[in-house]
């Protein structure tokens, strides 16, 4: 449970709802009182759509009282704790299905709930897997699982030393320092390392993976991957599914500012003309490098929308935004907490996006046809910024050489100064015939990523496979035909 995983989740079953089928979204209490805008939006439009709330045993697991996401963990240390009470949701889920009327036809969730398994086969109902990240980090991932790639690996001299990524359809070089912890070597951790076993044993397992991309965006890879892969469809950009302007405002927490003021301020700059800064929910980001950014953002000159979260206003923090205030608020607006980012990426004004690389970034990016900044700081962040830089040919680096995990900006090679940020604004914004390439790639990216979700396209096609194959075995089972059921 968090942001990357129950935003796509959430747009997706208003996918599957506009097919005429019952979706029931469950979830935690917070996590409810979160995402339900979202949803009653969605019923207000006639859909059967529904979020119905799970008590989370946070408790029980040793959590800090409403720690239900993981954007509220005070530390990523609790992360074994929050999966062992996500698996006591097990029973209650249980229960719960069993209650419902209509009948669940399948179980659609992440990998990191692998017990929904076991859930789905108790009622001997599909399951599918929806993967947040892409085909490119999951063929990648699959790749540099391999023994001999293994071994090639650990024979680099150090965490920096580069290595080229075999058997794929483009040169991607990565270092040790840019995998993600777990893809580097085992965990200390028993208990993740058992979360991550059971995630592979229930891949094998599930009937189908639904990843949240389009073909079109990286055919190679989602061929590559489909010969691993039990089965695949692609069945994104969902956030696309989000057109009227409160579908794009209420995704995920309250939006910190005013819609009509954010508009304005929009609306106020000549088109293509805006940085938007954004670094995820997850991301820590120290008072240092908070500074620089800022510092980077106002020298480039151009007008930004900064969003700085919650965890990484400390005193500190606080107190330099207000000795620069003036200043900063002469060129940029600045967002503390959450921001509607669809909605901002979409503004005809946006012509940057300065992102940590999340997926879900990446590919709202994308859709809104806009250029990139890439500077990611964790789990599989480094392999989209190759993507993004190398493959789609739509972003400029600003620079980082290794991960960060929790985001604290002090390692080596992680620390970006102030020049930095501004020589990468600049790159991306400038007009020369490279920039001008980049920008008129994204644009047709946008158009395609648009295009995959509208009647006949690739993932409008894969959607409706998906509810022919579900449709199926519900017959196979004796059961009615699945407009007339439900999809849980």
């Amino acid at each position: 449970m968090s942001q990357s995983h129950i935003i796509p989740l959430t747009d997706f079953g208003k996918l599957l709802a506009q097919r005429g089928l019952i979706v029931s979204i469950i979830t935690t209490p917070r996590n409810f009182t979160r995402y339900s805008a979202a949803i009653a939006h969605a019923a207000s439009t006639g859909l059967q759509i529904r979020m119905i709330p799970l008590e989370f045993p946070g408790d029980e697991a040793g959590l800090p009282r409403g720690c239900e996401n993981m954007d509220s963990l005070t530390s990523m240390d609790l992360a074994p704790e929050f999966f062992a009470a996500c698996e006591m949701l097990e029973a209650p889920l249980l229960k719960l299905m069993a209650e419902l009327r209509p009948r669940p036809s399948c179980v659609v969730s992440t990998n990191a709930l692998p017990w929904t398994q076991r859930v789905a086969d108790s009622f001997s109902i599909p399951r599918y897997i929806f993967e947040t990240i892409s085909c490119f980090t999951l063929f990648c991932s699959h790749v540099l699982s391999l023994d001999s790639t293994q071994e090639m690996i650990a024979a680099a001299e150090s965490d920096s030393e580069p290595f080229l990524v075999p058997d794929i359809p483009h040169r991607i070089e990565l270092t040790k320092a840019q995998m993600p912890h777990q893809a580097k070597k085992k965990s200390s951790d028993n208990n993740i390392e058992t979360v991550i076993d059971q995630i592979k044993k229930a891949r094998s397992f599930s009937r189908a993976t639904l990843v949240n991309t389009f073909e079109e965006i990286e055919s190679g890879y989602v061929e590559g991957y489909a010969e691993v892969a039990r089965a695949l469809w692609c069945i994104g950009p969902v956030s696309v599914c989000n057109k009227r302007p409160n579908e794009k405002l209420d995704r995920g927490n309250k939006a910190s500012i005013d819609e009509r003021q954010c508009k304005s301020w929009l609306d106020s700059k000549e088109a293509g003309t805006i940085i938007y800064a954004c670094f995820g929910s997850l991301c820590r980001i120290s008072a240092a490098q908070i500074k620089e950014i800022g510092l980077g953002l106002e020298a480039s000159g151009f007008p930004f929308i900064w969003i700085i979260r919650d965890a990484s206003l400390t005193a500190e923090v606080v107190e330099w935004l207000e000795e620069k205030n003036n200043s900063l608020e002469e060129r940029g607006l600045i967002i503390r907490g959450w921001a509607p980012q669809v909605m901002i990426l979409s503004h005809a004004s946006v012509g940057g996006f300065l992102t940590h690389c999340g997926w879900n970034s990446t590919l709202e990016g994308v859709s809104a046809g806009v250029p990139m900044i890439t500077w990611p700081m964790f789990a599989e962040q480094f392999y989209n910024e190759k993507f993004i830089v190398h493959v789609l040919g739509t972003g400029v680096r600003v620079g980082v050489g290794v991960e960060t995990g929790s985001g604290k900006g002090d390692e080596k090679g992680a620390f970006v100064k102030w020049d930095q940020v501004k020589r990468a604004i600049e790159e991306l914004m400038e007009g020369d015939e490279e920039g001008r390439e980049r920008r008129r790639r994204a644009k047709e990216l946008g158009e395609r990523a648009r295009e995959a979700l509208e009647e006949g396209g690739s993932s409008y096609r894969n959607i409706m496979l998906l509810i022919q194959d579900v449709e199926q075995q519900v017959m196979e089972l004796g059961g009615r035909p699945l407009l007339e059921e439900t999809l849980a």
